[in-house]
C-alpha cells in the first residue's frame, strides 16, 4: 500500500492511500484510494444528512441496531435543526410533548403539555449526549452536493469543509429549513431591518418600532401576541385568515413527572391515548363534511375572543377547515384587538425605503418588516444539489412535483433514503411517528441489503408509479383538494405533494416491512475493496 500526506490550504492534512482493488492478483494495476482527514475516514456506510429530528433518530436507531460506522453531517453550530434555528418569541410545537418525541427516548421531565422551543431543543440536545452520538455527528459541515458516482457504487458528498462517500445516503434536513421569503416589488430598497421569523434578529430591539408582520401562519401566531405590547405599531399583513383552535395547554404537574419517570408504562399510555385521539381528528381532514363540528368550536372562539363585529369579519376563514394548516392559539386574536394593532387584508403593491403600499393605494410607515412566510416545503434545497445515476438533479427529475415511493425512494437514485419525503407530512398529528416509520423501513433496507450481498438498489419505476397513483387517488375528496383554498401543501402543479392522505396507522402497515420486491440491485461498475459492505 502507496501512502501520502498532503496539506490542505486551511491548515488540515488529508492522507491518501492507494490499495490493489484486485485481491486474486489478478488485476494488480488497478488501485484504490482510501482519503482520509485529520486521520478520519471520509467513507462511511450511512451519511445522515441534517441533525434534527430526523437525524438524530436514524443516529439512535443505527447504534441501537449495532451500526456504528456512519456520520451526521448538519450546517448548523449545534444539533436541532427546526427547533435550533427558530428561536422568535413564543416559539413552540402543536402537538402534545408526550406524541411529539421518540417513542424509544421517552422524556418523564416535559413541563407543559405543548413544549416550547427551548424545551424541544434541549430534548434534542439531551438525546445526543445519552446515546453517545458526538462521535458521529459533523457539525458546521454544509452539505452542498451529493452525487451518485456509477463507478464507484457510492454517493460522493461535498460539503463545505471537505469531501465525503457513503453508501448509503440518508436526506433529513426536514421541510421546514429553508425559510422562504416572497419577491416583493421594492423590498430591496427599504431603509428598515428585514429578517423571517426563522432567523429571528434577537439584536433588533422592537420597543417602540412600527412594525409590518407579512404572513399569519403558525409562527405569526405565536410571536405577534408576543411583541404586540412592545412595539408602537404593528401592521399584520393577512392574505388569508387562518382556522384558529383553542390550545388545551396546561402544565405538567410534579405528581405526573413522578409517575412517569418511576413507572414509564404510564407515560406510553399517556402517548398511546394522545395517538388514538389525533388520529381520530384526521376523519375531518379525509372527509371534509365532518369538519362542521370543529369549525363551530373555531367560530366560537373567535365570537369570544374578537366583539369587534368588523375586525371578527376580517378574521372569518373562507374555506373548509384544513384546507390549510390549523392552528392553535389562546393569545393571537386578544392580540389583534390592541389598540396598536391592525390587520391590513389588502395586498401588497410594492415595498418603498420607508414603508409598505397596499393595493389601494395606503402607505403604511414602517422602520421593520418581519416575515412569517413559512418555507421551501414543496421545493427543498435537496432537490437541487442530489445528482442520481444518469446526473440529473431531483428538481430535474420532479419537475415541480415531488414523488418518492413510500415517500423515502426514487427511481434512479440508488441508495437514497429520504425521511418526511414526499407525501409523509401531516394536517393532525406528529410527524416524529412518520419518521419513526420511515428509520424503521431504512434499518430493514440495510438488513436486506447485508443478507442479500447487494450493495444498491432503488425502486423499480412502477412501484414508484403505482405508489404515486394510489396516493393521488387517495388524495382526491380530501380537505386539501377540495377545502377551496390554495394553501403550501400544494406544489407548483397544483398537486399535494406533501401531505399524507391518509391515517398514519395505514403508513406503518405499509413500512414495517422493507418490500424487496418493489426494488431493483444497481451494480457499481468497478468496487473498492476498502471500506466495502460490512
Amino acid at each position: 500500500m502507496w501512502v501520502f500526506r498532503a496539506s490542505l490550504p486551511s491548515g488540515n492534512f488529508a492522507v491518501i492511500g492507494m490499495v490493489p482493488t484486485s485481491t486474486t492478483g489478478v488485476r494488480g494495476d488497478e488501485w484504490s484510494a482510501i482519503v482520509t482527514f485529520n486521520g478520519e475516514s471520509a467513507h462511511s456506510r450511512v451519511a445522515v444528512v441534517g441533525a434534527g429530528f430526523g437525524g438524530i433518530g436514524t443516529a439512535i436507531r443505527l447504534k441501537q441496531q449495532g451500526y456504528d460506522d456512519f456520520v451526521v453531517f448538519d450546517r448548523g453550530d449545534d444539533v436541532g435543526g427546526t427547533w435550533r434555528d427558530n428561536t422568535y418569541p413564543g416559539c413552540a410545537c402543536d402537538v402534545p410533548s408526550h406524541m411529539y418525541s421518540f417513542s424509544f427516548a421517552p422524556n418523564p421531565a416535559w413541563s407543559r403539555s405543548f413544549s416550547g422551543q427551548q424545551e424541544i431543543w434541549e430534548y434534542l440536545r439531551g438525546c445526543v449526549a445519552r446515546y453517545g452520538l458526538d462521535p458521529h455527528l459533523r457539525l458546521r459541515h454544509e452539505v452542498l452536493g451529493a452525487e451518485w458516482d456509477e463507478v464507484t457504487g457510492r454517493w460522493l458528498i461535498e460539503t463545505s469543509r471537505g469531501r465525503y462517500s457513503a453508501d448509503v445516503l440518508v436526506a433529513a434536513g426536514g421541510p421546514l429549513a429553508e425559510p422562504s421569503v416572497p419577491d416583493l416589488p421594492g423590498l430591496a430598497t427599504f431603509s428598515g431591518e428585514v429578517f423571517h421569523s426563522a432567523r429571528w434578529n434577537h439584536d433588533h430591539d422592537l420597543t417602540g418600532r412600527r412594525v409590518a408582520v407579512i404572513g399569519t401562519g403558525a409562527s405569526a401566531i405565536q410571536f405577534v401576541p408576543q411583541i404586540a405590547p412592545e412595539v408602537a405599531r404593528l401592521h399584520l399583513f393577512q392574505r388569508t385568515a387562518p382556522w384558529v383552535m383553542p390550545r388545551a395547554d396546561r402544565a405538567v404537574t410534579s405528581l405526573e413527572k413522578g409517575l412517569f419517570r418511576t413507572f414509564p408504562p404510564a407515560q406510553r399510555a399517556v402517548r398511546a391515548s394522545i395517538y388514538w385521539a389525533r388520529e381520530g381528528m384526521a376523519t375531518g381532514f379525509l372527509h371534509p363534511a365532518v369538519m362542521r363540528v370543529a369549525q363551530r368550536i373555531a367560530r366560537t372562539h373567535l365570537r369570544r375572543s374578537v366583539p369587534d363585529p368588523r375586525l371578527r369579519d376580517k378574521l372569518v376563514p373562507r374555506y373548509t377547515m384544513g384546507c390549510k394548516r390549523v392552528l392553535l392559539s389562546n393569545d393571537y386574536y386578544p392580540a389583534l384587538m390592541r389598540d396598536n394593532v391592525e390587520v391590513v387584508t389588502d395586498g401588497i403593491a410594492e415595498v418603498r425605503p420607508d414603508g409598505i403600499v397596499t393595493s389601494d393605494g395606503v402607505l403604511r410607515e414602517v422602520d421593520t418588516i418581519i416575515f412569517g412566510t413559512g418555507f421551501h416545503v414543496t421545493d427543498p434545497p435537496i432537490a437541487k444539489y442530489t445528482r442520481g445515476r444518469d446526473g440529473r438533479t431531483l428538481e430535474e427529475v420532479w419537475q415541480g412535483s415531488m414523488r418518492a415511493y413510500q415517500g423515502t425512494s426514487v427511481t434512479g437514485f440508488p441508495n437514497l433514503f429520504m425521511l418526511l419525503g414526499p407525501n409523509t407530512g401531516l394536517g393532525h398529528t406528529s410527524v416524529v411517528f412518520m419518521i419513526e416509520c420511515q428509520i424503521t423501513y431504512l434499518l430493514n433496507l440495510l438488513r436486506h441489503l447485508k443478507r442479500t450481498s447487494t450493495h444498491a438498489i432503488e425502486p423499480t419505476p412502477q412501484a414508484q408509479e403505482a405508489f404515486v397513483t394510489d396516493v393521488d387517488r387517495k388524495m382526491t375528496g380530501t380537505v386539501w383538494t377540495s377545502g377551496g383554498c390554495r394553501s403550501w401543501y400544494l406544489d407548483a402543479t397544483g398537486r399535494n405533494s406533501t401531505l399524507w392522505p391518509g391515517y398514519t396507522w395505514s403508513y406503518w402497515l405499509r413500512t414495517r416491512r422493507f418490500d424487496p420486491a418493489a426494488y431493483q440491485p444497481v451494480a457499481a461498475r468497478k468496487r473498492h475493496t476498502v471500506g466495502e459492505d460490512r
